[in-house]
């Protein structure tokens, strides 16, 4: 059989770093091994039953047989301005400051190819979402690294990057609550990233797609409640994460004009929208009963601490996340992040994720997720505990 050989733009794409954890645990599952999963942000709930429902009446529509308009149905886009008016107090034209995704890896994705010409640059987070990477390289530009660290609370310090590296800057990737290390953001934070960009015309994309898991009491901040923030970017969600509905692939970037008539164009050239019936169920969950998302949130809060406690009681000083699903771990002394995560997979079969498969600054720490039920969280430590690792 021929092989026939990739275009350019395939072979710059990085590897799939979720892909080869999926591939290291069902090695082991295959091998009959009780093997605890805490390596993927998939929500292991299901999607509410009213939003279920929705679907199922939808699907009896015969409108909803035949495409759909291809930029999406007008009733979504005015759910979801009704839901960002209700949630954040920000007010939007649903016709020309919503764009329909499918999930918003698409649009996290896309976005890139929208607005950069190969060589143009980037501002990326360190550690950050490795699928920044994979739309940049399919644009076939380039990225300044922004490093997030502890001592900053995983915040980039603006004051790192020189006038030059801000001048050449095209798009500026943020994601918070924030995927790998938990951390959040505050208004605060968002105005001096408003005043940034405006003064150096970079458009900025802020990744919510933890909005909704706020493990402190307090509702996360979005980016577009800060003054002028629709003037230079968009804000991407997803209701995966919110209302527990990862498969049916449904998120939508909000906020300024001219990027959300790019995120249309290429994806008319792409798609003819998302089944009527799924858009239905999904403005019934941004319209309908909010608890199960509240209840949701309490039960991520109540692993975190079932979690965090067993591992203090084996020693691992694991300090409490304060957003999304995630708990980041610091590795012991003696490991990298690979070969811990590497350690706790072959020998107590944990899969957790390695902190520099999302950049070199999330070396020394393992991103942990509270997919699983509290006795599999504490189950997880006390495999890991028998492990008689040295913590300190």
């Amino acid at each position: 059989m021929r092989d026939f050989e990739f275009s350019d733009t395939l072979q710059r794409l990085p590897e799939q770093f979720f892909a080869k954890l999926v591939k290291k645990s069902h090695a082991l599952k295959k091998q009959g091994h009780d093997v605890i999963n805490l390596g993927q942000g998939n929500p292991d709930l299901p999607t509410p039953q009213h939003i279920v429902e929705e679907l199922k009446t939808a699907a009896d529509n015969p409108k909803f047989h035949r495409y759909s308009p291809f930029q999406g149905y007008r009733f979504l886009k005015e759910a979801i301005a009704e839901f960002y008016k209700r949630e954040y107090g920000v007010e939007v034209d649903p016709q020309k400051e919503v764009a329909i995704l499918f999930g918003a890896k698409t649009g996290l994705v896309e976005i890139s190819q929208c607005l950069l010409n190969p060589g143009d640059y980037a501002l990326l987070p360190d550690p950050g979402y490795p699928d920044y990477m994979s739309g940049i390289a399919l644009a076939n530009a380039e990225s300044t690294l922004m490093p997030l660290r502890e001592e900053n609370g995983f915040l980039p310090d603006y004051k790192e990057l020189d006038e030059s590296e801000l001048e050449r800057a095209k798009l500026m990737f943020l994601n918070y609550p924030n995927n790998p290390t938990a951390g959040v953001a505050d208004k605060a934070f968002f105005d001096e990233t408003v005043a940034l960009a405006k003064k150096h015309n970079i458009c900025v994309v802020h990744d919510f797609a933890y909005g909704a898991i706020g493990l402190e009491g307090e509702k996360p901040q979005s980016f577009l409640q800060s003054e002028g923030a629709k003037e230079i970017g968009v804000e991407m969600y997803t209701l995966s994460k919110t209302y527990n509905m990862a498969g049916w692939r449904v998120g939508f970037a909000i906020g300024n004009p001219s990027v959300i008539k790019a995120i249309d164009l290429i994806q008319d050239h792409l798609y003819v929208s998302l089944f009527g019936a799924v858009q239905q169920a999904a403005a019934k969950a941004l319209l309908g009963d909010q608890t199960p998302g509240h209840e949701l949130v309490d039960t991520y809060k109540s692993r975190r601490d079932a979690f965090i406690n067993s591992c203090h009681k084996i020693g691992w000083n694991v300090p409490p996340s304060k957003g999304s699903f995630f708990v980041w771990a610091p590795v012991p002394k003696g490991y990298t992040s690979e070969e811990f995560a590497d350690l706790l997979l072959e020998k107590a079969h944990v899969v957790v994720a390695p902190g520099n498969g999302f950049g070199d600054c999330g070396e020394g720490y393992l991103r942990v997720g509270l997919l699983d039920s509290e006795e599999r969280l504490q189950e997880a430590v006390e495999r890991i505990g028998r492990l008689g690792i040295d913590f300190e």
